[in-house]
């Protein structure tokens, strides 16, 4: 009998969550293939199995927190079905390519027949609401009980499995069953153009469905995109806080214990900018050219051994809500990029947020922080820095303001912004030299 326990999935974490067992008790498994789906602060992580063999018991359910270390399955050691079964895996893997084809062909018109997939979306598109909380629900004639979901993904265990066989990237996929579910033939049309299986039966409306596309969009107005909230699982009752808010929680509470924090607020007059000027550039700028002015702000203090560490580099901490909870993902090297290349980054990040595939390395190491919670409300606050950083600005609510010119009174356009600073690493003029370079630099024009 062997033990498994779970191991940290990344920077020292107590705990993981389990989102979706692929195996169960009595499964002859084979070294390396998924085990199971773990949801950790920020990103949903899939675990292999650690050996061959028989899967005795399964410590938990999906849902359930596991601590770092704690038992998470238990094996029996016998390898000779394992073995098996990984031979008969390599000996389907050596046929053919012409064989292959067919056989994937078969497969996928099995399942399609198999799955309750009769209706795309287009066919649904249509149809009655179905009358849930969260507005028009897909429906059918049948229901679907295989269908799982792993972050944003809803798909059925078989189609899971054909995606792993043809080595799909399952985020490469655009669903077209009821609900937002992949089908077997989204998997086959992302196999095909990746492969060249069946290149001339690809039309170029397939493959855009497939291929990003760029798109031409205006320049966003607020750093933190919001989400739709659901509350429809009110129900008084106490639950656990899991996942990002958990992380959350815990930042919260070494920030509180940790920092010294005091706030400066002012305004930035912005009524030169141009018609669509990105707002997320311009003060990621700004933040630069505070730190140029007034480098202490750019640092790292290690409270324990009253230490201070002044950082060349300029890597941003962008504070981002979402409905599962607070992230802070990392721009690098802001110092070296344009309007254009943060507008790329920023893209990226909110990608990156929508499919929660950050790399644990980008979301760590920042340098100095920055929030925007006027998207909502608010004019100013006193934002929380997380250690080892030393500040953090946020922008509030964007306002118009009546303000004294040549002895008249015109109506500008005003930022709000609030800088918190940790007293024991950054004294109050070193803080207010760095608020005077960026304001000074946001209300320049351009």
């Amino acid at each position: 009998m062997k033990l498994f326990k779970l191991p940290d999935l990344g920077e020292g974490l107590p705990d993981a969550e389990i989102v979706e067992w692929h195996v169960k008790e009595g499964d002859v498994v084979i070294e390396d293939h998924p085990m199971v789906s773990m949801e950790t602060a920020k990103a949903v992580v899939d675990v292999p199995c650690p050996y061959s063999g028989t899967i005795t018991k399964l410590h938990g359910q999906p849902g359930d927190v596991i601590d770092t270390g704690a038992v998470l399955v238990e094996f029996d050691g016998n390898q000779t079905q394992a073995t098996a079964v990984s031979n008969n895996s390599v000996s389907s893997e050596s046929d053919t390519p012409a064989k292959l084809k067919e056989d994937i062909v078969d497969l996928i018109d099995d399942l399609e027949e198999e799955l309750p997939f009769s209706k795309s979306k287009a066919e649904l598109t249509n149809e009655d609401d179905s009358g849930t909380v969260v507005g028009a629900m897909e429906s059918t004639d049948q229901v679907i009980n295989d269908v799982t979901s792993v972050g944003n993904i809803k798909i059925a265990p078989a189609v899971k499995a054909l995606a792993k066989k043809l080595k799909v990237d399952l985020k490469d996929v655009v669903a077209t069953g009821p609900g937002g579910v992949i089908r077997p033939s989204d998997i086959r049309l992302v196999h095909e153009i990746s492969t060249s299986i069946i290149e001339k039966t690809i039309t170029p409306s397939q493959v855009q469905k497939v291929i990003p596309q760029p798109t031409v969009t205006q320049p966003p107005k607020v750093i933190a995109t919001p989400e739709t909230h659901n509350t429809s699982n009110v129900d008084d009752q106490w639950q656990q806080v899991k996942g990002t808010r958990r992380a959350m929680a815990r930042i919260m509470a070494d920030a509180h214990a940790k920092i010294v924090p005091t706030t400066l607020m002012d305004d930035a007059d912005i009524y030169k900018w141009a018609v669509g000027e990105d707002i997320t550039a311009r003060l990621i700028r700004s933040l630069v050219k505070g730190c140029k002015a007034e480098p202490a702000l750019n640092a790292w203090f290690d409270g324990d051994k009253l230490a201070k560490r002044n950082i060349s580099h300029i890597d941003v901490g962008i504070a981002v809500d979402t409905a599962d909870g607070l992230f802070v993902p990392t721009m690098r090297n802001c110092e070296k990029r344009d309007a254009n290349q943060v507008r790329t980054g920023m893209n990226t990040i909110k990608e990156q947020i929508k499919t929660r595939s950050i790399p644990p390395e980008d979301m760590k190491d920042f340098t100095i922080m920055l929030s925007n919670f006027g998207v909502f409300a608010g004019r100013y606050a006193t934002p929380v820095i997380t250690p080892p950083c030393v500040a953090i600005m946020a922008s509030g609510k964007l306002l118009q303001e009546v303000v004294p010119v040549l002895g008249g009174f015109e109506v500008h356009r005003m930022i709000p912004l609030s800088l918190t600073f940790d007293h024991r690493a950054v004294t109050g003029g070193e803080a207010a030299r760095f608020l005077a370079a960026v304001i000074k630099d946001l209300n320049k024009s351009r």
